[in-house]
């Protein structure tokens, strides 16, 4: 099949993806969670379902002039408060006002304090993973296949793949409160490993080609390419994605967007190792060519 005469087409549903992500990742943000904002994670159980008691443990926080963010509930009988630093004489007293209104007392499952700079100190270290895993990526393909276009186009597409997870958690913060933490970290550090690694094969193919056939245009070259590695890279999603979705839908709510994060990062990355990286390897060879 002819996949490269449609490259643009290509690039212009990835820009449909990534400009709306992008404007809310410029006007809105992400929504960090205290993992890297600091604060406190306070989660109680009780041994009935929290039900209507939500309003009762809002009253309490307010009483002892707890300032907190949100109240979730995990789990029919577990609760999730998350507020600004606390201490655990605060903990023992939320627990005594609660069993006085509610007439049971919880207990406790996880009570974690993170410092702001700590936090501060993690949004550091996360920008310099990416950008340190970026440029491992970019001199190891570039070595690979002998040539630099190899490694930046495998970078951009990666990058593409990081537009379109930032953006919809952007949207999803914003419309939806979703926070990011520090799985949603390791998640797109997994995509990233993912896209590449499809990418790569795709590339090889078009190597091993080159050799095989040296009087072929690289445009053919691609299609071949991406005509025989695209049954394989999806069939290889598929499994990934039907894992994630039984993950989503049956697993607990605090992986619930951890396991999302996975499942966008693993449709894009398979959509941008054949619709992306190679249509970038095609632009830059024909940019070349024309050059010359």
């Amino acid at each position: 099949m002819k996949f490269m005469k449609h490259k643009w087409l290509f690039f212009l549903i990835s820009a449909l993806v990534i400009i709306p992500g992008l404007f809310s990742l410029i006007k809105w943000r992400l929504q960090p969670s205290i993992d890297f904002t600091g604060g406190t994670i306070l989660e109680l159980e009780f041994t009935q379902a929290v039900g209507d008691r939500l309003s009762a443990i809002s009253e309490t926080l307010n009483e002892l002039k707890i300032d907190y963010s949100s109240i979730q509930t995990s789990g029919e009988k577990r609760i999730l408060i998350k507020a600004k630093p606390i201490t655990r004489e605060d903990v023992s007293s939320i627990i005594g006002t609660l069993a006085e209104k509610v007439g049971e007392k919880p207990a406790e499952l996880r009570f974690d304090t993170v410092g702001p700079t700590l936090g501060k100190e993690l949004i550091k270290k996360t920008f310099f993973a990416i950008l340190l895993g970026a440029c491992f990526i970019l001199l190891y393909v570039w070595k690979q296949f002998k040539q630099p276009m190899y490694g930046v186009c495998a970078v951009l597409a990666m990058f593409h793949d990081s537009l379109v997870l930032l953006g919809v958690f952007s949207l999803l913060g914003h419309f939806s409160g979703v926070e990011i933490d520090t799985l949603f970290v390791t998640a797109v550090l997994t995509i990233l490993s993912f896209s590449v690694h499809d990418t790569v094969v795709v590339y090889d193919r078009i190597r091993e080609s080159r050799k095989k056939f040296p009087g072929v245009t690289f445009v053919d070259l691609a299609d071949k390419a991406v005509t025989e590695t695209l049954p394989r890279s999806i069939n290889n999603s598929m499994t990934i994605i039907l894992m994630l979705l039984a993950l989503y839908l049956l697993g607990g709510s605090t992986m619930k967007w951890f396991v999302f994060a996975l499942l966008v990062g693993t449709v894009s990355g398979t959509y941008s190792s054949t619709f992306t990286a190679a249509p970038l390897l095609v632009v830059w060879e024909q940019f070349k060519r024309r050059k010359k």
